[in-house]
């Protein structure tokens, strides 16, 4: 699904890896545990090997080890944070005879997510170091991981093949994909293989098969519960924006490269899973007046409007009683007036935060994620984001009655900073990656032309995507006639200059052959 790419773009893994270093550096990422760190996690690991299973279970939590779990992310991942199963209710379920209309039963996803709080002593030094990190942090060269390897790679990784502690989640949902009830509980459970999404993509796609441990009717079920929790975003009036993403790629030969990468189908399903189990953590928090949310504001009339005068720029038609969500989802982003417009869309996914509460939920908009268009909470990745680990807690407290501990209670109004610093943090690395990958597989191709998309216009400069490599980057527009009527359309622009060290990309409009003045 990646767009057509040239390999003469490419930077060596000598370069790529100095200079993440150095943006490593420079913001502070830390790259080791300390000593009494990494003894705490290796005792955890060696405690749930030696005599986890049979002690979780003694403790009261349910071995599900019988559902038939599998896991699917990006290949090559180690950090496996879920695991789901998808299925079909028939006949009696809990008392009840399932039907297929709205309000009953017909289908139940069980997602397992690692349990954290099983590895880490609360006041500890892993505790302190996790806190510190805040997140994993993802870099082309290299992984700086929330937890220590021994962890996050194998003792709390959902692996195959292999005995975990997990928060299961049970959510039973009507056919059309409603919630009917939601629960979660401490289980053991074992993933019966590891998938990933182009392998699944072609199995849907009738291209190729899935191992024989999965169930036959995994894909169908994952298919009508993905596709059916997608119609209740567009009634909710959510937005998943599916426009084609900036990556960076590393080759078979070690060399790095820029691409676009669309997301799949099977993607969309599997983030709706975890969509929905965020939305079930959330409503049980402010049910119970304890918890941590996800939250960013929704859209104004005044960013309705200006996207409006985008979309009229653009010469796009969006008639007036179209909502904003049914507009985007009537756009395909191969159309370069459309990806100019969603470039232009995802300035409304700003403002995103965290809000903690006890003893009183927040209401209205304050307990809003505008994207998805509900109150959401982050409790799917414990392995790579702190805040989970805390969310996990809360509900496993509140579906077993109990109170919620000390500890989470007294770390809930800290998160919302500690994970802010964290995601500037994150965003300083990935956004740096991307520049210093700019700059570097684009030395010694300065004077030559590339094709491009102009997706924004101000009164100084215009924002370009160029195709191949895949650049982001900006040109000066002071001089031009009509500059404003170049939004959304293909132009040619000339690489200026390229400076690895800064990094910085300049490029030129060309017009007629010739480049624009640049002033």
């Amino acid at each position: 699904m990646s767009a057509p790419r040239l390999r003469m773009y490419s930077a060596p893994p000598s370069q790529v890896v100095l200079a993440l270093n150095h943006l490593r550096d420079k913001t502070g990422i830390p790259t080791e545990f300390s000593d009494e760190a990494q003894h705490e996690a290796d005792l955890a690991a060696s405690h749930w090997h030696s005599s986890g299973v049979e002690r979780f279970i003694a403790e009261g939590a349910r071995d599900a080890r019988d559902i038939p779990f599998v896991t699917i992310d990006p290949h090559g991942s180690r950090d496996l944070d879920q695991a789901v199963a998808c299925v079909r209710l028939d006949g009696d379920d809990d008392g009840e005879r399932s039907a297929s209309r709205a309000g009953r039963a017909t289908f139940r996803v069980y997602y397992a997510i690692a349990s954290l709080a099983t590895f880490v002593w609360p006041d500890g030094a892993l505790d302190h170091a996790v806190r510190e990190r805040g997140s994993t942090v993802y870099a082309p060269d290299e992984v700086t991981p929330l937890h220590p390897d021994v962890l996050c790679h194998d003792a709390a990784s959902l692996i195959p093949d292999a005995d975990r502690p997990s928060c299961l989640w049970t959510i039973d949902l009507d056919d059309d994909g409603n919630v009917v009830k939601a629960n979660v509980e401490r289980a053991v459970i074992r993933s019966r293989a590891q998938l990933d999404y182009d392998g699944v993509q072609r199995a849907v796609d009738g291209k190729g098969d899935l191992p024989d441990v999965v169930p036959a009717d995994f894909i169908d079920n994952l298919a009508h519960v993905g596709q059916a929790r997608e119609q209740r975003e567009i009634e909710r009036g959510g937005i998943s924006m599916n426009a084609p993403e900036q990556e960076i790629e590393e080759r078979d030969d070690g060399q790095f490269e820029l691409t676009y990468r669309a997301t799949l189908p099977v993607e969309e399903w599997n983030a709706q899973i975890s969509l929905l189990t965020g939305m079930c953590a959330a409503d049980m928090m402010r049910r119970a007046g304890i918890g941590i949310l996800r939250v960013m504001p929704p859209a104004t009339d005044r960013d309705i409007t200006r996207l409006r005068r985008v979309a009229e720029a653009l010469d796009l038609e969006w008639p007036a009683e179209q909502t904003y969500p049914d507009f985007v989802r009537s756009l395909d982003s191969a159309e370069p007036a459309h990806a100019a417009f969603m470039s232009q869309a995802r300035t409304l996914f700003r403002g995103a935060g965290y809000t903690a509460f006890d003893r009183g939920a927040p209401t209205g908009d304050e307990a809003i994620h505008g994207a998805i268009a509900a109150p959401y909470a982050h409790v799917t990745a414990p392995l790579r984001r702190l805040v989970d680990r805390y969310g996990e807690e809360v509900c496993l407290s509140i579906c077993a009655g109990v109170d919620v501990p000390t500890w989470v209670r007294d770390g809930l109004p800290e998160l919302p900073t500690i994970m802010a610093q964290t995601t500037q943090k994150v965003r300083t690395v990935e956004n740096g990656a991307v520049a210093a990958l700019e700059a570097m597989v684009l030395a010694g191709h300065e004077g030559e032309l590339f094709d491009a998309v102009v997706t924004s216009v101000n009164k100084e400069r215009a924002e370009i995507i160029v195709s191949d490599p895949a650049v982001i980057s900006r040109v000066d527009i002071q001089g031009i006639e009509d500059a404003p009527s170049l939004a959304g359309k293909r132009v040619q622009v000339r690489l200026e200059k390229v400076d690895p060290a800064a990094p910085s990309v300049e490029f030129a409009l060309a017009i007629d052959g010739s480049e624009a003045d640049r002033r």
